[in-house]
């Protein structure tokens, strides 16, 4: 999994007022928690663009003083009408305690029913994964060399080692569907 630093500053005080002076300064208000205690602290609102506005998900390593905490970003809240961050949440990992991680899906080979004209639908661009953070892989690839026309694959059908997929059993994440036109025969 894919590691980013970032650094932030203890917030003094907690609230309404506070966090709005914060916002009109460029800052964003963040809770981290998960450890031992909660931590109130604040980044700079310009630090979300590297992990927010990427389909990748990365374990963040947050300096906030002297201390450095490994965590995920577990909830974002956004200004209705523009873009930028009002608040974030973020979650202390431990290397001993499973995590939750929704991880993009990336499709390896060449499918023999695209090449004979079948239409390929990705329905799931991401999987929600359980495990130690140790084990987490950066994406969850999905190998469609066998796939062929009206075939598709469900997280049934997915096995990873050390790795439990937590979303539904029987629902589809890649299928290859039959195009408009295309004549299957017998053989096919």
């Amino acid at each position: 999994m894919k590691t980013v630093s970032l650094s932030g500053s203890p917030r003094e005080n907690v609230g309404k007022k506070d966090a709005k002076t914060l916002r009109y300064a460029g800052k964003v208000p963040c809770v981290l928690y998960g450890g031992a205690e909660q931590v109130h602290f604040q980044m700079n609102q310009v630090d979300f663009k590297v992990i927010l506005f990427t389909p990748e998900t990365f374990l963040i390593e947050i300096k906030i003083g002297s201390k450095t905490y490994k965590t995920l970003l577990k909830d974002v809240q956004y200004h209705p009408v523009g873009d930028h961050v009002l608040h974030a949440d973020f979650y202390e990992v431990k290397d001993d305690k499973p995590v939750v991680v929704s991880l993009p899906v990336k499709l390896k080979g060449t499918s023999p029913g695209v090449i004979r004209g079948g239409k390929m639908k990705l329905k799931m661009t991401r999987l929600n994964v359980k495990g130690l953070i140790a084990n987490m892989p950066e994406f969850i690839e999905i190998s469609i060399a066998k796939l062929n026309v009206n075939q598709s694959i469900k997280v049934k059908n997915l096995e990873f080692e050390k790795l439990n997929i937590l979303n539904n059993s029987n629902s589809v994440v890649v299928e290859v569907t039959a195009a408009r036109g295309i004549v299957l025969t017998d053989e096919e």
